[in-house]
């Protein structure tokens, strides 16, 4: 979620928020919008779109392009090297995520009290 930014009620938007049409998008990330054309044609974004079928593209989506392009600008990586990284990226933050779900499921049953075992075994 962005830090700054609010909409009408005051609450923050998520960064998966469609905001942008495709003019703004591309002023965005200094690109024509024919290159996010493309770049949608081959997988690389995905924007999410309007009933009107207007492309409407998210702070998520434009970090993403912004991403692409320092790779490509200043790696040399071409556009499959770009989707890979990309991915495996996301995977990445999944399994990070899921990592520190782990482990405060662990710590939370670390501070569960069990009580003490018997010390010859249970009485008969």
């Amino acid at each position: 979620m962005t830090q700054d930014e609010k909409n009408g009620t005051g609450l923050p938007i998520d960064d998966d928020e469609p905001m942008y049409v495709i003019s703004i998008a591309a002023r965005l990330v200094g690109m024509h919008q024919q290159t996010l054309r493309y770049y949608e044609k081959v997988g690389l974004i995905r924007p999410k779109r309007t009933g009107g079928n207007i492309r409407m593209y998210s702070n998520a989506d434009i970090q993403r392009i912004r991403t692409a392009q320092r790779l490509i600008d200043e790696l040399g990586v071409n556009l499959a090297g770009v989707d890979i990284i990309l991915r495996m990226n996301e995977q990445i933050r999944r399994l990070q995520a899921e990592l520190e779900a782990t482990r405060a499921e662990l710590d939370r049953l670390r501070a569960t009290r069990l009580p003490a075992p018997y010390r010859n075994g249970p009485a008969s």
